[in-house]
């Protein structure tokens, strides 16, 4: 039986359709995120819609670049810490990154069923009605994306910091504004066009990887080594050699005490095991990125779960090997001590000079996952724009400021087949503006660990939502075209993980979980206010006999 959700052209209209002035609010928009009838001026002045330019390969790069940053690099002292072994530590990276998968294989299924913009935001409105659709929406503009990108650049300064032997001075102001000076740098590049941004994300895609393989080229050659002459203990660490990988020691935290392992209780050690789950997830976050540009996709119903299917077991065996590198290049008692694991190991084997070297090519990555974040921020604003759930200028491509520039004028103004004036760039200046003003606010007044647990209750939040309606999807419209369908267990397993994430991320961190509530609370008075405003406007205008 077919849904009558379905059509020709694919679904367009959420089950909990709203009124008619939510449609005029919201605007009636068909499959992929155009409008449904020809557009008015006004419409059209909110600027156009993505060219499907983009393939496999770029969602692929986009993936790679995002999901490798700082995460692989700076995550696993602190799940080292909270697990009993580094056997454990590794088996914790496999678990995060299979649970990342099945998020994002659920997200593959809607993002192949419910075409449209945005990320998250089509599937929330599709299953729950606009009011959902617009809290995603307004939460990753105003909160979850420039929260992330204040923390990569935070990151990406600390790490040239960290090479110079300065650890502990990242609330000063330079740091701060230096902080601020990258972001611009990133956000200036991404505004020149979609096709310089992916071709820059090339770039990095190919120093993650070669940095990647520096490490675990490392952790290989000291193991030939060692294995060839076993007394040696001038190279590398030791401990991976005589020591079992999976039994009990004793786990040196970052304060310089010591967690016994054979002294806890199992609540304890849960606590210990769900803080080195969160570490793993924060260092696969981004995951979900490639459903943002599924509009810009030419065959997104191969392509979206081609790129991620292939994207994450990628990613998921260079994070495995380099974390076993890690193990192989360091005492074991060192890993969990240190937050720049890399560069650490880099200086005990080859000297300070690599140690710089590490750092340089660790900032690239950092850069590449920076730029990958920003590529996808402006994305998310355009999309809510379209929805006219943000202003029109957010939507707009190619232009600063508020209006279109036309090739023509005509003398009817209500013409509204006239062209806008060509750009050089095709990218949302104006919302990458937005993400960029917004980010450098949380630098200034956020640090990196609040900031973290912030991000993370935003996105977990609707991952949670989302994943649980495509459960509820399944079951209410069965005849739904899904080219690409996971069987049930994956969004259940990644539905009941989310919901975990949350609730402890809430009971962990009240106050971030406060604020957010608060961004919430302020984001539907900005829904209801410009439902309002444009029930206003309706009513204002001429009804033609």
């Amino acid at each position: 039986m077919t849904s009558s959700h379905d059509s020709e052209d694919g679904p367009h209209r959420p089950l909990l359709a709203g009124s008619p002035q939510q449609e005029a609010y919201g605007g009636a928009v068909a499959a992929g995120g155009r409008s449904a009838t020809p557009p008015t001026p006004d419409r059209l002045e909110r600027g156009g819609t993505f060219t499907r330019n983009l393939g496999a390969l770029e969602a692929f790069g986009i993936v790679i670049s995002i999901v490798i940053g700082s995460g692989v690099f700076t995550s696993p002292g602190s799940i080292d810490a909270n697990v009993p072994s580094p056997g454990m530590a590794l088996v914790t990276w496999l678990v995060g990154g299979v649970l990342a998968w099945t998020g994002a294989s659920t997200l593959a299924e809607l993002g192949t069923a419910i075409p449209g913009q945005g990320g998250v935001q089509p599937y929330l409105q599709y299953i729950f009605g606009d009011v959902f659709g617009f809290l995603a929406a307004w939460t990753w503009v105003v909160a979850v994306m420039p929260a992330t990108l204040a923390i990569l650049s935070i990151v990406f300064v600390e790490s040239i910091f960290s090479a110079a032997g300065v650890t502990d001075q990242a609330g000063r102001i330079e740091h701060k504004l230096l902080s601020v000076f990258i972001l611009v740098v990133i956000s200036v590049a991404n505004s020149i066009s979609t096709k310089a941004s992916t071709r820059l994300n090339n770039f990095f895609v190919l120093t993650k990887f070669v940095t990647i393989s520096a490490i675990v080229l490392a952790g290989i050659v000291v193991v030939i080594v060692q294995v060839l002459s076993p007394s040696r203990d001038d190279v590398g660490g030791r401990d991976w050699f005589t020591r079992p990988w999976f039994g009990y020691r004793k786990s040196v935290t970052p304060g310089g005490g010591e967690i016994d392992w054979n002294d806890l209780g199992q609540w304890e050690i849960f606590g210990h095991y769900s803080a080195a789950l969160y570490g793993a997830l924060w260092a696969y976050s981004g995951w979900d990125k490639a459903i943002y540009i599924s509009d810009e996709l030419s065959a997104p119903e191969r392509q979206l779960p081609l790129a991620i299917n292939s994207a994450l077991p990628v990613i998921i065996v260079c994070f495995i090997t380099s974390n076993a590198a890690y193990y192989i290049l360091l005492p074991w008692d060192v890993v969990s001590t240190t937050d720049s694991v890399a560069v650490t190991a880099i200086t005990r084997l080859l000297g300070s000079a690599f140690g710089i070297l590490s750092a340089v090519l660790i900032c690239l990555v950092v850069a590449g996952s920076l730029l990958g974040n920003s590529f996808v921020a402006g994305r998310m604003a355009v999309a809510a724009s379209h929805k006219a759930w943000l202003p029109g200028v957010f939507g707009l491509l190619g232009h600063v400021g508020t209006r279109v520039i036309y090739q023509d004028a005509p003398e009817d103004p209500s013409d509204w087949t006239r062209s806008p004036k060509t750009s050089r760039s095709d990218a949302p200046i104006n919302a990458i503006i937005l993400s960029t003003i917004l980010s450098a606010l949380y630098i200034l007044f956020g640090n990196f660990r609040a900031l973290l647990t912030f991000n993370g209750l935003g996105e977990y939040s609707f991952f949670f939502l989302t994943v649980l309606g495509a459960i509820i999807l399944r079951y209410r419209e069965p005849g739904l075209k899904r080219p690409y369908k996971p069987v049930l267990l994956v969004p259940a397993v990644f539905a009941v993980v989310s919901g975990f994430v949350v609730a402890r991320g809430a009971i962990f961190a009240p106050v971030q979980a406060i604020v957010l509530v608060l961004v919430w609370a302020l984001g539907l008075l900005f829904y209801w206010a410009r439902k309002q405003w444009a029930t206003v406007r309706a009513a204002r205008r001429p009804h033609p006999d």
